[in-house]
């Protein structure tokens, strides 16, 4: 996998997202913004009416049958036609990889034509219903409903470029050296100011700017690496305990200590429970 790809998994493994309002409306005031900012972003369907948005400058008319995200901080001009006016599913939503947006405000309108409008209009239906509800296991569908969407609109509308985008953003595309480099040191000592030296930043100001993306700091993920690289080799090789410490830079007793501190089992438990 090259640099990109590392890059771009490790990063969404720090996905977070939350909706924070659901709607259906066919009000035709309540579409109309002129150059409007807001700090959430988007997920709109539309199901009848006609209209237009103005994204970041650049005009989309959007038509019945289409799902579109609108990045928050970009900015919106919306209008509709007060005969015919959108109806529109919506949620509000934030989105986020640590500290960082998902869509970043320079962003395009991103856009697509639902092959199955029934399923998109079901999703959003119970997604309405349930968000009044806030207890866990409506929190938890309506996230997995607001990703299903999500992926649906970039993979749909064609936005295979996303991912790329998504690594070489800004200060993201620094951290493809740090995390390749981390890949292949796994089982040698690693410290963090030849981590740091990698993005030519001082150990004090790599470690936040390295947790700001990784959601943790940068020998905590080391250390959550070498330990997914452990769980593969216990139940997948023949190797013993000893030796899969070693692969993994450590020695036996510390070895055993950490994977039960984090995984609450022992390597050999591990074992044994995936064999």
């Amino acid at each position: 996998m090259n640099q990109s790809g590392n890059l771009t998994g490790a990063l969404l493994q720090n996905l977070t997202v939350t909706v924070t309002h659901a709607h259906l409306s066919s009000r035709y005031p309540g579409w109309n913004r002129l150059n409007e900012t807001p700090s959430f972003n988007r997920l709109y369907f539309i199901d009848g009416g006609e209209g237009k948005v103005i994204l970041n400058g650049q005009a989309h008319y959007p038509r019945p049958g289409q799902l579109m995200i609108m990045p928050a901080g970009s900015t919106q001009t919306t209008e509709t036609s007060p005969d015919n006016p959108y109806k529109r599913y919506f949620c509000h939503f934030d989105a986020h990889i640590g500290e960082w947006p998902l869509f970043h405000t320079g962003n395009k309108l991103y856009i697509c034509d639902v092959a199955e409008p029934d399923a998109i209009r079901e999703i959003f239906t119970e997604m309405i219903i349930r968000f009044p509800e806030e207890n866990l296991l409506s929190t938890m569908r309506n996230q997995a409903a607001l990703l299903h969407m999500l992926a649906l609109c970039l993979e749909d509308g064609g936005y295979s470029d996303f991912m790329g985008e998504l690594a070489h953003t800004s200060g993201q595309k620094q951290l493809a050296n740090v995390l390749q480099y981390i890949e292949q040191r796994l089982t040698q000592p690693m410290e963090v100011e030849e981590l740091a030296e990698l993005v030519h930043l001082h150990p004090n100001y790599f470690i936040p700017y390295f947790k700001k993306y990784m959601g943790v700091p940068p020998m905590h993920y080391v250390q959550l690496k070498r330990m997914e690289l452990a769980k593969r080799q216990l139940s997948y090789s023949t190797s013993s305990i000893s030796d899969i410490a070693a692969q993994v830079g450590m020695e036996l007793a510390h070895f055993s200590k950490y994977f039960k501190k984090s995984t609450g089992v022992s390597p050999s438990a591990y074992r044994n429970s995936t064999r």
